[in-house]
């Protein structure tokens, strides 16, 4: 019975390792590379690269895997993976995570239909809200990795939904992007990504 209790304790404790989060401190130590497209602090200044400040931990860490193993295909980053391990991963999604996003603004003329979109959905087309998966504020849902979107450059958000339309970006669990994607039209695409650049 003892060894059976023993036994337990260890795998226990063996999850509990493999499910830990990185660390921050030795993330940024590694993250010179990163800062040339998206800033020291994550906080991209060019609006093809996507702001990384503040994102989902989990998420983060799941992008730099797909990428790392090509099932998500970002010709800017092509070997630059290749030789980080797991840990390493780990704690540069650690690191981006830990620091604050910068909000950009929304055009006001795409507020009102961006932010129906994100709250609403469009029920007559099968558009889900936003809302759902992202949150009321943008914050994502860490535990399911469903990313932050607050603050994302309008420009990166637009290109990822029209790569999820096309079918291009094929990295999302159970095609969930990839189905509401095919449901917008260019115009609800550029309102709720500018909504989203400017939602805190």
């Amino acid at each position: 019975m003892k060894k059976v209790i023993v036994g337990m304790l260890i795998s226990i404790g063996a999850t509990s390792v493999a499910m830990a989060e990185g660390n921050a401190e030795a993330g940024k130590e590694l993250t010179a590379v990163c800062a040339a497209c998206h800033a020291t602090d994550g906080n991209s200044l060019a609006p093809s690269f996507p702001k990384l400040a503040g994102q989902q931990e989990k998420y983060l860490l799941k992008q730099l895997n797909d990428i790392k193993s090509g099932s998500r295909p970002v010709a800017q980053m092509t070997g630059l993976l290749d030789n980080l391990t797991k840990e390493n991963l780990a704690d540069i999604a650690a690191y981006f995570a830990s620091n604050p996003t910068v909000i950009g603004q929304a055009d006001p003329e795409l507020v009102a239909a961006g932010e129906a979109i994100y709250r609403t959905g469009n029920p007559k087309t099968g558009v889900p809200a936003c809302t759902a998966c992202h949150g009321p504020a943008g914050k994502g849902l860490g535990s399911a990795a469903f990313p932050a979107l607050s603050g994302q450059h309008a420009d990166y958000t637009n290109a990822q939904l029209k790569s999820f339309q096309k079918g291009e970006r094929a990295n999302d669990p159970s095609k969930i992007m990839r189905d509401i994607a095919f449901k917008m039209n260019d115009r609800e695409i550029e309102a709720v990504s500018s909504y989203i650049q400017g939602l805190y």
